[in-house]
This record gives structure tokens, C-alpha cells and sequence, in this order.
């Protein structure tokens, strides 16, 4: 009898928060949410099959934003039992960051527990406030709630209100609990507010370039109602050498049709390692391939359509190179990123086959014979010298690309250049005669600058 009366009070004392914007930002009701569930899980692009621990995802009406929403929390692994759901106070201005005193949130489809250990400890060793006002008709938490439910049973959440606040206290939280493989972390944020879509376009594509090559210093708050949970993500990856992989992007006119004034989406998701190691491991035989497809369809009269990841959206630089019967038979590239890596990959393509002035153009006859390889660049960095033989120490065979500038001289090797210029000297001397000096110039105004690749090939 006494355990009967101590469930029933305990069922009594729990403190669950019903949902303030069922009927409004999504469905009040629970068999057309769970229906919804399934269309997104159904209309999901599944360009990624590795598992993440971190997400950015937005967090807008479902009808607007869930499709992406739902990918990005999909990316999430299974494995995960506590999840941090860090989000930005739209409607309550504070200082620093809040937890709630609930002990679950409710939506329509169930119930969502919170860890009431660990947002005791995130008041106790990060100073957050308790401040159930931040919930209450909160869109940036309870929107993601839903998604949560159906992709996740019996998860725990741990909702991190943000408020005016360093993206230092964020990038301090991850780093404590990312450490524990139960703990996972969605960073909830819009992008761009109520500019036209070729405004927003452009706006949020100059922050996917941020959010992906981990460079922040730039970061504005109107890119992003979530700035600072993305800036603090960003952060720990950085000081990780971890990557975030873009998985979509795009805007509330794709629901709307409205282009005169949108809200901008971006999902990405962390990545243990750099965006280069992950091209290589999944795609080293796609993007060959999709080389070789845009080369075929040249000669075809309709135009081709290709499916590819969304990674290869972001900007990056790279060279092609076509072989026939083991010989050259043309090579064009890019040295720095200013373009989508799939642009600079068809791009290059059709140029080395159709415009390296070293070579006729590639006739239809000959395509099925030729191989088609590419080289991914990392960024150049400069290296610092002082004389020739201070250039040379600091040059590492067979792994350094390398570019010279000196005026209107320019010259670039790539690092597979070493196969056939295995000494360091002859290797710079040559760049040289390249780029059109001499073999013995050297002069103070001689810069040189270091990049890497991964080299795919043709099978």
C-alpha cells in the first residue's frame, strides 16, 4: 500500500509542461503529426550514412523547415540517451544561459523527460538560471520536440535556453559532456529574417562558408537567431580539428512560394575529422564518376541531371585531370575556392577535356578510353623563408603542393608532380620554368605557399 502511495505521489509531483504552440507552429493533432513524421522521414535525401553527436538544425514551423529539421536530427546516432537541445530565447530577454524547472515537455505525440541531473549540473558548473518564462511559448525548443519524439524513444533532454551570452559558454558545455558517447547535441537556429530570397541566398551562403570552413571572426547575429549555440559548435570543432558537413539549405519560399520575404534554413552536422577525410572515405569513387557523366553528356543533346551530397555545395578548389592510355591528355584546376566544389569539379571537367590549349579538343570517340582523376585542395597557407635553401628545408616531398607567385610569374605543382620530380631542388626549379623564370631566379619578392590534396582516380 505505502509503494502504491509513494507512485502515486511521485506521478502527482511531476512537473510536465503541455505544449503552447500545437495548432500553430505544427499540428495539434497527434495521428496527422505522426503522419507528418513519416512523410519527412520519407522525403529524407539519406546522402549521409555516418552518425553524428552534433547537429544544427532549424527550427521554424514544420511546414516550413521540419524536412530539414527531421534530416539533420535523423543524423544523429541511435546510441545517444541524453540529448542537449541548445536554443535561443526569441521572447524573454536574460543574461546568460536558463534551464527549465520542468521535468518534461509534452507535444502531441508523447512526452520528452528532462535529465534533471545534468541541468542541475549545467546551473551548478555553468551558471545557468532556472527560468521556466523561456519555455513557455518558446518555438526554438518546442518545435524540435516532435522530431526528437519520433526519431528517439526514450531519449532525455536537456533544454539550454540561451540569452545574452558569450558562444565561449557553449563551446565550455559541449566540451564537458561531448566526451561521453551517451550525449548528443542539436543546435536549434534559423539563418537569414525576412529578406527577399536572392537576398537571403546570399546571405546564407556567406554563412555556410563560415559554418564550414570554421572561420567566425566574422560572424554577425542577424545571419542567425541562433548565432551564438552556432558559434560556440564551431568552436569546439575547431579546437578539435572537426568539421561540420553541410546537409541542406534552403527557405521558407520552398513551402510558401512567397520570394519577398523569407526566413533562411541550414542543417550540417559535426563530423570527427576534417571535410577532406570525409570526401575520401565516401566519395572517392562518386566523384570521378560524376566527372566522367558531365564529360559523356558534352556530346548527348539533352542536359544531364546529377544526384550528388550536399558536401560537395561547399566551396572548394580542385583539378582534373584526364589520361589516355596512362598519358595526359589534358588538366585544368583551381587553386583557390571560390566557387560550389560540384561547380569547380564540372567546371574543370569540361575544360580540360575541351580548352587545355596543350591538347586538341576530346572528340566523342575517345571518351569511352580515357580515365578521368581529381585532386581536392586543401587551403594554401604561405610559408615563411628566408633564402632558397630555407624555401627548400621547409618543402616536404611528396606531400606539399606547392605555388609560387612572384609578379605576374605564377606557378603550381601538385603534390602527385613528386612521382616524377622526386628531388626537392629539381622539383622548385622546374615550378620555376613553369611559371616562366628561370632556373636559378630567386629574389625577395619570391612568395611561396603549401596546400595538400586527396587524390581520387577512376576505377
Amino acid at each position: 500500500m505505502a509503494e502504491v502511495m509513494e507512485k502515486e505521489m511521485n506521478q502527482v509531483e511531476e512537473k510536465v509542461k503541455e505544449p503552447a504552440l500545437a495548432g500553430t507552429f505544427y499540428t495539434a493533432n497527434r495521428d496527422d503529426l505522426s503522419d507528418q513524421m513519416e512523410y519527412f522521414a520519407s522525403e529524407s535525401k539519406n546522402y549521409y550514412t555516418t552518425p553524428s553527436r552534433a547537429v544544427i538544425v532549424p527550427h521554424a514551423g514544420l511546414v516550413f523547415s521540419g524536412r530539414l529539421a527531421y534530416e539533420g536530427i535523423s543524423q544523429l546516432d541511435k546510441k545517444i540517451k541524453n540529448l542537449f537541445i541548445i536554443a535561443p530565447s526569441h521572447k524573454v530577454a536574460f543574461d546568460g544561459i536558463a534551464v527549465p524547472s520542468y521535468d518534461a515537455l509534452k507535444t502531441p505525440i508523447g512526452k520528452s523527460k528532462i535529465n534533471r541531473e545534468l541541468t542541475q549540473q549545467i546551473i551548478d558548473k555553468f551558471g545557468a538560471k532556472i527560468n521556466d518564462e523561456t519555455v513557455e511559448s518558446e518555438h526554438s525548443l518546442e518545435v524540435e520536440l516532435p522530431i526528437i519524439q519520433s526519431v528517439f524513444k526514450g531519449i532525455k533532454i536537456i533544454p539550454i535556453m540561451v540569452g545574452k551570452d558569450s558562444p565561449a559558454v557553449i563551446d565550455r558545455i559541449i566540451s564537458e559532456y561531448y566526451p561521453d558517447e551517451k550525449n548528443g547535441f542539436v543546435i536549434s537556429s534559423d539563418l537569414s529574417h525576412f529578406l527577399t530570397d536572392e537576398e537571403a541566398k546570399k546571405l546564407d551562403s556567406e554563412t555556410a562558408k563560415m559554418i564550414e570552413s570554421g572561420d567566425i571572426r566574422e560572424f554577425r547575429f542577424e545571419q542567425a537567431c541562433g548565432a551564438i549555440g552556432i558559434a560556440g559548435l564551431v568552436s569546439f570543432a575547431n579546437k578539435n580539428n572537426y568539421s561540420l558537413i553541410r546537409i541542406d539549405m534552403t527557405n521558407s519560399s520552398e513551402a510558401s512560394e512567397d520570394k519577398t520575404r523569407v526566413v533562411g534554413y541550414g542543417c550540417w552536422f559535426l563530423y570527427e575529422g576534417t571535410k577532406m577525410d570525409y570526401i575520401e572515405k565516401n566519395y572517392s569513387k562518386l566523384i570521378p564518376q560524376l566527372c566522367k557523366i558531365v564529360l559523356k553528356s558534352a556530346f548527348d543533346k539533352g542536359q544531364v541531371t546529377i544526384q550528388y551530397p550536399q558536401i560537395l555545395d561547399e566551396e572548394g578548389a580542385c583539378f582534373v585531370t584526364i589520361e589516355k592510355n596512362g598519358m595526359l591528355r589534358g588538366c585544368i584546376g583551381s587553386i583557390v575556392a571560390h566557387r560550389p566544389l560540384i561547380s569547380d569539379l564540372l567546371e574543370n571537367t569540361r575544360n580540360a577535356a575541351f580548352n587545355d590549349k596543350r591538347f586538341n579538343p576530346v572528340t566523342a570517340d575517345e571518351v569511352d578510353s580515357l580515365k578521368i582523376n581529381v585532386s581536392i585542395l586543401t587551403p594554401a597557407y604561405k610559408i615563411d623563408f628566408n633564402g632558397e635553401e630555407d624555401l627548400l628545408n621547409k618543402i616536404t616531398p611528396q606531400k606539399d603542393g606547392i605555388i609560387i607567385i612572384d609578379g605576374e610569374h605564377q606557378g603550381v605543382y601538385l603534390p602527385s608532380v613528386w612521382d616524377e620530380i622526386p628531388d626537392k631542388k629539381e622539383f622548385l626549379n622546374s615550378l620555376k620554368v613553369k611559371a616562366g623564370l628561370k632556373e636559378d631566379y630567386f629574389s625577395d619578392s619570391l612568395n611561396a605557399y603549401r596546400f595538400s590534396t586527396i587524390y581520387l582516380k577512376e576505377a
